[in-house]
């Protein structure tokens, strides 16, 4: 009996499918390998006890006898199917077959060489039947995906006189050519559409008798069919039809005898699927330097060295964990990048692969039964469903509350984060109690120090933290349990250089008055100097030019050296030319040859509109109707 509820997030947040895809890449056959991927967490005690006795079975077997003979029976159902509906197989599943026979008779003879050390499963060789008389009779009968010449006697003598036959008629085509040289347009024969031709000349294609069965793409030779060679194709091709009723006589009665023992090959297809899934598991556990779990309903967890599966062997530090007996709840604290979420996963996972049959990375482990393993691991953000991280996060924990029960396992990774600190404390505090009330087993990290202070004095939760070198500023990856962790995040920041200022405000905002107390014994470097950056290039501007930009659209000004009053009606361009109205006319001149009389700000309101001054008044009109409609032949133009 296997778990009901849906493990595909579990399996996703845990990452044991990336498990079980491993294990299917051991398996041979196809239904190994969809057995691989379906695994899922057994609820019976004793049938997960023998899941796992297979499991370390099959290993001893590989560890005494080597690897077993690889498997494939793909095909093999579908056309013993045929078989048993009278239809007829062909040469080449006939041999595909008898390559099964052949490693079954194989799997046969390992299994037989295990019995002798008493390993359970070897005696799968009782339910395995090599048919060897079929698999003979195919041998002798099928070779190179055909039916061989000597399969009856019949079938040779007509093999042997269409050999004859076709000699016949090179003979006989070769003799016309011999004797028609000038009729010739090469001199030998050839085959056209099955048949034996010569390649006669246009113009004598009438002197050689037989049938026209092609010309050339010039149409300056024909080929022809002597008539002579067309009495033998006749008798070649009578020849052909009774090699193929014989062929076929002989593949329905192979197809037969396969058909007949359709119930003993579909017994051997089973055993060898069976074994295929159990080796698979074994080869898992061999990569894995696995060890066989020890089993049991109580509610308590023991593991000593423990590796995350997914981990390389010598990144993966040893994990000693345990839980149970009056503490039913672990709160991990410690450094970020301390190794507190793959803490949690190993255990999660290890009482995942224990319950589904599959040998855990550990020396030693003793794992209870879990009616379902729960966890929230990772932000669990969704844009299409527009969740946030805190949303998805507190929406995952309401539903793992929901389906909590006293045989569950839960792992909650950074509880109450996502929002703001007071209140994802005193949401983090909730859900603790929460499960502490369930009954459950279960481990949460955290960050807040509040938690660890609740943890400290609730009766049943037990604080653990993950440990860290100061000097490498590494962390260590190992747990010690009964001890709260800190964030070290002080110290970290001092090593990569934050200053001493910097980190006395930190403390200050974060502790207050015990600030200084929590910046003891942290030594704090030099302060680092500034690294130059790089600079904004601007556009280089000539000398005066912005002081020329400082005249302005309508200011009053005199024209030297003329001292001629005029009004400025477009600023300055880059060059430091502006222009100015004068009675009758407007100018460009250079800025330098202009003096400041009367500022436009002192002269005109603020939104004034200067085309009154500007402008004549047939284009004042023109554009005053061009803002109202569209005025043909006109367009509008606004100096800058």
């Amino acid at each position: 009996m296997t778990e009901n509820i849906k493990m595909s997030d579990t399996e996703r947040r845990l990452e044991f499918d990336q498990i079980k895809y491993r294990l299917a890449e051991f398996a041979c056959t196809e239904k190994g390998k969809e057995e691989c991927l379906q695994l899922k967490p057994y609820l019976a005690e004793r049938e997960v006890l023998t899941r796992l006795r297979e499991t370390t079975e099959a290993k001893r077997m590989i560890t005494l006898c080597g690897n077993p003979p690889a498997t494939a029976l793909k095909g093999i159902e579908e056309w013993i199917l045929i078989a048993q509906k009278g239809g007829c197989l062909l040469p080449e599943q006939l041999e595909e077959i008898a390559v099964v026979l052949t490693a079954v008779r194989r799997m046969k003879d390992y299994l037989k060489r295990c019995v002798s050390y008493e390993i359970g499963i070897a005696y799968y060789e009782e339910n395995l039947d090599a048919l060897d008389e079929v698999h003979h009779l195919i041998g002798e009968k099928i070779r190179n995906g055909r039916v061989d010449d000597f399969a009856s006697k019949r079938l040779k003598t007509i093999r042997e006189t269409m050999e004859r036959t076709k000699e016949k008629m090179a003979q006989k085509a070769e003799s016309v050519i011999r004797a028609n040289k000038e009729c010739m347009s090469d001199c030998f024969s050839t085959l056209r559409n099955g048949h034996l031709c010569v390649p006669v000349k246009k113009e004598y294609k009438y002197k050689i008798g037989g049938s026209v069965i092609e010309k050339s793409a010039t149409g300056n030779t024909f080929f022809i069919e002597p008539a002579s060679v067309g009495k033998l194709y006749t008798e070649w091709e009578e020849l052909q039809l009774e090699e193929e009723n014989e062929e076929r006589q002989i593949l329905y009665t192979l197809t037969s005898l396969l058909s007949d023992k359709a119930a003993i090959i579909a017994q051997n297809n089973r055993t060898i699927e069976k074994l295929d899934f159990l080796f698979a598991k074994a080869k898992l556990s061999i990569e894995l330097d696995g060890a066989e779990p020890s089993i049991h309903t109580e509610r308590w967890i023991r593991i000593q060295g423990g590796r995350h599966p997914l981990m390389k062997r010598e990144e993966a530090v040893p994990l000693d964990f345990q839980i149970g007996n009056g503490i039913n709840g672990v709160v991990i604290t410690g450094p970020n990048t301390g190794g507190k979420t793959v803490a949690i996963k190993t255990v999660a996972l290890t009482c995942l692969m224990a319950q589904c049959g599959l040998h855990v990375s550990c020396k030693q482990a003793e794992i209870c039964l879990n009616n379902q393993i729960l966890c929230d691991i990772g932000d669990g953000q969704n844009l299409a469903e527009n969740l946030s991280t805190f949303s998805a996060h507190i929406s995952n924990v309401m539903d793992i509350l929901c389906r909590i029960s006293r045989e569950s396992l839960v792992v909650m990774d950074e509880l109450g984060s996502g929002t703001d600190p007071a209140e994802g404390m005193g949401i983090a505090v909730a859900v603790l109690e929460e499960l502490k009330k369930s009954g459950a087993l279960f481990l949460v990290t955290t960050h807040y120090p509040e938690i660890k202070e609740y943890a400290k004095r609730e009766e049943g939760i037990v604080n653990a933290r993950m440990t860290f070198d100061r000097e490498s500023l590494r962390p260590l990856y190992q747990m010690v349990i009964g001890e709260a962790g800190e964030s070290c995040a002080f110290f970290i920041a001092a090593r990569l250089g934050m200053t001493k200022e910097m980190l006395q405000r930190a403390a200050y905002a974060a502790y207050g008055e015990l600030a200084d107390k929590k910046l003891e014994g942290i030594e704090i470097k030099e302060e680092r100097k500034r690294e130059s950056s790089a600079r904004i290039q601007k556009i280089p501007r000539k000398k005066g030019q912005k002081k020329a930009l400082e005249f302005r659209l309508g200011d009053s000004v005199m024209v030297l050296p003329d001292r001629k009053i005029g009004i400025v009606c477009q600023t300055a361009n880059e060059k430091g030319v502006l222009r100015v109205q004068m009675q009758g006319k407007k100018i460009w001149i250079h800025y330098k040859r202009v003096r400041l009389q009367v500022a436009a700000s002192e002269l005109y309101p603020e939104d004034y509109d200067f085309s009154i001054i500007f402008d004549s008044v047939e284009k004042r009109k023109m554009l005053h109707q061009m803002e109202r409609k569209y005025v043909k032949g006109e367009y509008r133009y606004e100096e800058p």
